[in-house]
């Protein structure tokens, strides 16, 4: 579980969620509201290995209460390598 920071380009609203799953395509979140379908987000997740957040664009294609999933714009493999290296190398 990563924490992210988004910005809801739509209602211009910042908030904070964390990582269920994620993939080179898509990030499952567990979010402090409710989000709209077919909302745009930036991301920021908090890689706990020192670097700068990993920045990243998606569109929310599912909401339930405070959950979402998270359509990515582009899959950086670069980027997801480097979380999910984190995230494998971090104890439970």
């Amino acid at each position: 579980s990563l924490t992210v920071k988004y910005l809801d380009l739509g209602s211009n609203t910042e908030g904070e969620a964390q990582t269920q799953d994620i993939s080179a395509k898509g990030i499952g979140l567990a979010t402090d509201r409710v989000l709209s379908p077919n909302s745009s987000l930036e991301m920021w997740l908090r890689v706990p290995d020192k670097g700068e957040p990993f920045y990243t664009r998606g569109e929310v294609v599912w909401s339930s209460d405070n959950r979402a999933g998270i359509n990515l714009e582009r899959a950086d493999l670069m980027g997801i390598s480097r979380v999910l290296r984190t995230m494998k190398s971090s104890p439970r």
